[in-house]
């Protein structure tokens, strides 16, 4: 006589169902996971088929058509997450939120049609998905775990969508937790700044299984100028420490080049107006370089947070074998930053170091 399935199957079981639910029998659109060749495999959904994902979006179009659209819960509303569910709201999803602090909850719900709750449990009860935006590893176990915490209160099959920066390590053991809940679980931090989440026009880079993020893919859209999967659990964290990076030496460099003009008794402004067209022109050279000049650093990203993220990244590198010496660098010079009072100022600060050392 076999042995009755665990407790963990019959979950992991319920959850595909209500995927496949979710997504309108994506079997017969061609949206299993089989092998394909790398020219006509897209990268919004590795495994998936450029054909099936376009069958996939016109049926969860037709399906969205006529019927409510998704329940969702957004778990932490700081300067991302507050305009992040306030576009699920605009768009017409139906919002509760949550917020440790209760007052910025109370006050989300004045700006926005939904509601707010006072656990992450309660905002998500019966949600089809779940948003978080918190601090870092530590803030989203507690939002994620225990009897108060969000996988508590999801049904199965269920998607929790993760878009705070946090290690690849803490992604995959919040995985298998939800997994072991009859949850799906998508990592999906996002780049573009307060900016960004204001505008609706994040860069969004997701790991985990394809059917569940292609069931979350167009409620992401909502504040996404670009959303991609890039693999299996963790691949998203993974991308957005490869971002980090690259944003670490570019933000010197730009430091350094402003900081020569200065010196050398140059207009910074005729000088970016020029060197802008060429090959040194970036995004942070055109949004930045004017604070910059005036010694303005309330923009953006913190350097606390720049370097929690930094961290992670050298922290991983040390695992994987990546040499990351610039990067390294930088991280020693955002401490200089905070030991000149500069915690809060935006990563563009480390100019003022370049000043402070005369």
């Amino acid at each position: 006589m076999k042995n009755p399935p665990s407790a963990s199957a019959i979950s992991a079981a319920e959850t595909m169902r209500t995927i496949q639910r979710n997504s309108e029998n994506m079997r017969p659109l061609g949206l299993e996971k089989t092998r394909q060749t790398p020219a006509t495999v897209d990268g919004a959904g590795r495994g998936v088929t450029k054909s099936g994902k376009a069958k996939f979006q016109r049926a969860f179009a037709r399906q969205a058509e006529g019927c409510a659209m998704a329940k969702v819960a957004f778990l932490g509303l700081g300067v991302m997450g507050f305009p992040m569910a306030g576009h699920l709201a605009a768009k017409g999803h139906e919002v509760t939120v949550y917020n440790r602090t209760a007052a910025k909850a109370e006050a989300w719900v004045r700006h926005h049609k939904g509601e707010w709750a006072a656990t992450p449990a309660d905002a998500a009860r019966d949600c089809d998905f779940v948003m978080a935006c918190v601090g870092n590893d530590d803030d989203l176990r507690a939002i994620c775990l225990g009897e108060n915490g969000a996988f508590a209160g999801m049904k199965p099959g269920a998607i929790f969508v993760d878009h705070t920066t946090v290690s690849a390590a803490v992604t995959r053991e919040l995985e298998a937790e939800a997994r072991a809940c009859g949850l799906a679980f998508v990592d999906a931090p996002v780049s573009g700044g307060q900016a960004g989440a204001e505008n609706g026009v994040l860069s969004v880079m997701c790991g985990g299984e394809v059917g569940a993020y292609l069931a979350a893919e167009p409620v992401i859209e909502s504040y996404a100028k670009i959303c991609r999967r890039l693999g299996d659990s963790g691949a998203g964290q993974l991308t957005k420490m490869c971002n980090q990076i690259a944003i670490a030496g570019l933000v010197q460099g730009l430091a350094e080049s402003l900081h020569f003009a200065e010196k050398a008794g140059l207009s910074i402004s005729d000088v970016v107006e020029v060197i802008s067209q060429g090959a040194a022109g970036s995004w942070q050279m055109a949004n930045r370089y004017k604070t910059m000049e005036e010694n303005r650093f309330d923009f953006g990203f913190a350097v606390d947070w720049m370097r929690k993220d930094l961290g992670i990244c050298l922290s991983t590198a040390n695992d994987n074998g990546a040499s990351l010496p610039v990067t390294a660098l930088v991280d020693q010079f955002y401490k200089d930053v905070q030991k000149l009072g500069g915690a809060r100022w935006d990563t563009s600060s480390l100019i003022a170091r370049l000043r402070h050392l005369g």
